[in-house]
């Protein structure tokens, strides 16, 4: 089995990277969209941890049909970056598990996540890690056409990931940069 990860900055194109490896035979898999999951699966937990400081903050991240607003659940934590670290301690185990039962399933994995080097169990699965780089004009116009968020949450998510290539870089791990 072959295990590559796919990563860099929100809006580098870490997406259109993955789909044209899968047009080579790679399988992908999207911890951001495990981490959705995983939200939902653990939704109790979530709300309970975090309804108090939401409620602080004029958030509501429960929607009418009980489901986790996962966009306020997001202003908060980038508000409170020490918040973040309990949310992940509650998706990251479910994600792990997700992505190593998609491993099994298939010879060539992508697993195609911006902070994998926050799983370790996962990045030490991988031959190496494809670090995707884009211009900063071109990742803004990106980000507001793909998600529709306010310009001041984008540098906010934009500013939080300034160090991610470093962060990868301590891990030891093998990396490649191409450029979208």
């Amino acid at each position: 089995m072959q295990v590559i990860a796919v990563t860099g900055k929100m809006a580098s194109g870490k997406n259109y990277i993955c789909s044209q490896m899968e047009k080579e035979g790679w399988s992908s898999v999207d911890a951001d969209l495990l981490v959705h999951k995983a939200i939902e699966d653990n939704k109790n937990l979530i709300l309970q941890t975090f309804g108090k400081d939401a409620s602080s903050m004029n958030l509501k991240i429960q929607n009418d049909d009980g489901s986790v607003d996962r966009r306020e659940l997001g202003k908060l934590l980038f508000a409170k970056p020490d918040l973040l670290s309990k949310q992940e301690s509650i998706v990251y185990p479910a994600i792990t598990q997700m992505v190593k039962d998609f491993i099994q399933t298939h010879e060539k994995t992508i697993i195609n996540a911006t902070v994998l080097f926050k799983t370790p169990e996962l990045l030490n699965m991988c031959e190496y890690v494809l670090f995707v780089k884009a211009g900063l004009i071109k990742r803004i116009i990106r980000a507001r056409k793909r998600d529709h968020l306010p310009y001041k949450q984008i540098f906010k998510r934009f500013y939080a990931q300034r160090n991610l290539l470093k962060d990868y870089k301590k891990t030891g791990t093998s990396i490649r940069i191409v450029r979208n």
